[in-house]
């Protein structure tokens, strides 16, 4: 294994990498259909569905750091996000009895279908 020092940034559900002295990214991983496991104490790793014998390791600073990294980075997710719009879609549904999305032209009909992936 090789350890490279990089500065990362989490744009929606890209996470970018970067050389220490550069201004733009060297990389991206598409955070879709990964795992993300606590490796060690302030390491946490990415791997994929695809590819499971490759695995990226981030080194924080912190443990408070590393859980805060892992949590953002499993709610980066499409499907997460999917998920989520379908709960409290639902939620306000139960609530109010009008779905919260038809006045963007979303109708009932529209519905959301959870893929058949599983982490």
């Amino acid at each position: 294994a090789v350890l490279k020092k990089r500065l990362v940034k989490l744009v929606v559900n890209f996470l970018f990498y970067f050389r220490t002295d550069e201004a733009e990214p060297i990389g991206a991983l598409l955070l879709e259909h990964c795992r993300i496991t606590k490796e060690e104490e302030n390491v946490f790793s990415i791997s994929f569905v695809e590819e499971p014998e490759r695995k990226y390791c981030f080194e924080c600073d912190s443990e408070e750091q590393c859980q805060e990294w892992i949590e953002a980075l499993k709610r980066a997710s499409y499907e997460f996000m999917r998920r989520s719009l379908i709960f409290y879609r639902n939620e306000i549904q139960k609530m109010t009895g009008k779905d919260p999305l038809e006045q963007y032209g979303i109708s009932e009909e529209a519905r959301f279908q959870l893929g058949t992936y599983k982490q």
